[in-house]
């Protein structure tokens, strides 16, 4: 294990007990504890302007992608493009976020630093 990676999981467990908070915080509000994914769909959600309903499967992973795009526009890994016809955002990738297996720690820290923001701001 390298230097990077200890450095990640350092910052994941310091992260740990305001992700805890958040997630406590999220279960009272909908009854279940939500995991990274239905977090990011609830600010799919919030961004997309959607009304709360039964999405199909496609749509739940289209406002996931939105989520993700939303948080990390920040971080200049996307730029937001507009709205289309129907009323839902679009992004642009600017940099790419890394992607070997290694790396997958990091983004989930960098997604859960973005998402702890987000629910700050």
């Amino acid at each position: 294990m390298n230097t990077t990676d200890n450095t990640t999981k350092e910052a994941l467990a310091a992260l740990s007990p305001d992700w805890e908070t958040l997630t406590d915080r999220l279960e009272t509000q909908f009854g279940r504890k939500p995991d990274l994914q239905a977090i990011l769909f609830l600010i799919g959600i919030q961004e997309s302007g959607q009304t709360p309903r039964k999405f199909k499967k496609e749509e739940k992973q289209d406002l996931m992608h939105v989520a993700v795009c939303h948080l990390l526009t920040d971080l200049g890994y996307f730029r937001f493009k507009g709205l289309d016809e129907d009323g839902w955002p679009h992004y642009e990738g600017v940099r790419s976020m890394p992607v070997d297996a290694n790396d997958l720690q990091r983004q989930e820290l960098i997604l859960k630093q973005q998402i702890l923001k987000y629910f700050t701001d």
